[in-house]
């Protein structure tokens, strides 16, 4: 079992806070998710729109803060799982290492997860229902079960 996840994408406002608290929600006790941006709006909050859909989805977010994506967070992560194929080469350009435990959030659904910043709630809602769906493969993948 994997007991140090990270969540990746570009800014660490909207993708990968969602990912991050859904995954937190349905992992067994004891395992650690994290989420980290490639080029993240450091210290800034969640999106207003991730907010107001995890909120809807009874999970706060408002706490959440953009972190940078470090070396260190790469070592230490036993999986990392990114948004699109392009995060996946990059961390495995600078990381050859962590080559074998990046795989894209939408693996199982073949299908790489859109970038929601600064359009519409539609596509917000729509981008956070890939998540979801993500999130929902991996967790019966990792931890044999339905959620």
């Amino acid at each position: 079992m994997f007991n140090n996840i990270l969540v990746v994408c570009i800014g660490n406002i909207c993708r990968s806070p969602m990912a991050e608290a859904l995954l937190k929600a349905r992992a067994p006790s004891g395992v650690q998710v994290h989420s980290a941006g490639i080029g993240a709006l450091v210290n800034k909050p969640a999106d207003p729109l991730a907010v107001q859909l995890m909120q809807a989805r009874g999970i706060d977010i408002t706490g959440h803060r953009a972190r940078q994506l470090m070396p260190e967070m790469v070592d230490q992560a036993e999986l990392i799982l990114v948004m699109e194929e392009g995060h996946q080469r990059y961390i495995r350009s600078v990381s050859p290492a962590a080559c074998g435990k990046v795989h894209t959030l939408g693996k199982w659904l073949e299908q790489e997860i859109p970038d929601p910043y600064k359009k519409s709630p539609e596509f917000f809602a729509s981008t956070l229902a890939l998540i979801e769906q993500g999130v929902n493969a991996w967790s019966e993948k990792l931890w044999k079960r339905k959620n």
